[in-house]
């Protein structure tokens, strides 16, 4: 390879889209064929991605790399106990004190435990092929157009084969099918905020472990901020002052009396603040 080449790299979040990237790979339908996936894992998704993943590593001919810079939810209420530690914050929604208002945290988990981990394995494997730049396949589909962005480093330049292909998420799941692929799971951090009404919905009766695991993950974050609050105005997370409860659920009422209507669709996130990783 010559060291003016660039690589050719899979995103891989284990969704819909970089999944039907990947296995169109596998099946020479897109090309150059990368030399392998990168996979940043916050040590959170649910149970059936890991299982999905461990069945989607054997179908591929090039390794999955997976890389994480530690565990998110640990990491967190850590933070919570300790106003000195710094977590990068999910987008939490908080109830403010005073008013019946909601705000939402500006949500840092993508950024430093997605895409710091994915560009630090990019340039190793920027040395190990004696590569000065990379092309990282990104899984945003046609529909989503709009979450394409630059990659904001000089050595990876994001490219977009499903947008090339005009394919949309319902072409992908229609050529998943068409090769006897199972559906992806959605791919998220179990306690993720941005999951719609829908998704809780689903989880609470499809997946009561996975569901009881959130509910148990916020009340130990409320017990985290409790316990540092004591008997103060205000929690400390990251250095900025947080005045009100921290929830999972948009009500701002615990996750287990939180009432969810089923046709409510997904917070609108890809065109502020979320890298288009977690789960594509």
């Amino acid at each position: 390879m010559s060291e003016r080449e660039p690589i050719h790299i899979l995103s891989l979040g284990a969704g819909v889209q970089s999944s039907t990237i990947a296995l169109m790979a596998a099946h020479g339908e897109i090309s150059p064929m990368p030399i392998a996936a990168v996979f940043a894992d916050t040590q959170n998704e649910e149970l059936q991605t890991y299982e999905y993943l461990v069945w989607l590593e054997k179908q591929l001919p090039f390794p999955v790399l997976r890389v994480s810079r530690g565990n998110l939810g640990e990491t967190l209420l850590q933070s919570l106990r300790d106003p000195r530690l710094r977590c990068a914050t999910p987008p939490f929604f908080v109830a403010n004190k005073g008013d019946s208002s909601v705000g939402v945290l500006w949500r840092q988990c993508t950024a430093d435990y997605k895409l710091s981990p994915i560009r630090k394995m990019v340039r190793t494997l920027l040395k190990r092929y004696a590569a000065k730049s990379a092309r990282v396949m990104v899984g945003i589909s046609l529909d989503e157009a709009h979450r394409m962005k630059d990659s904001g480093v000089k050595y990876i330049e994001n490219i977009y084969p499903l947008i090339d292909r005009r394919m949309t998420r319902r072409d992908c799941l229609k050529w998943l099918q068409a090769h006897s692929y199972q559906e992806p799971p959605k791919s998220a951090c179990f306690f993720c905020p941005y999951h719609s009404d829908a998704f809780w919905l689903r989880m609470k009766q499809e997946r009561a472990v996975e569901f009881e695991r959130a509910v148990e993950f916020e009340r130990a974050v409320k017990g985290a901020q409790e316990t540092l609050v004591k008997g103060a105005q205000e929690t400390i997370v990251n250095g900025a002052k947080i005045f009100g409860k921290i929830f999972l659920h948009r009500s701002a009422r615990p996750l287990d009396e939180a009432v969810f209507d089923p046709h409510e669709g997904q917070i609108e996130l890809f065109t502020t603040i979320c890298e288009g990783l977690c789960g594509v």
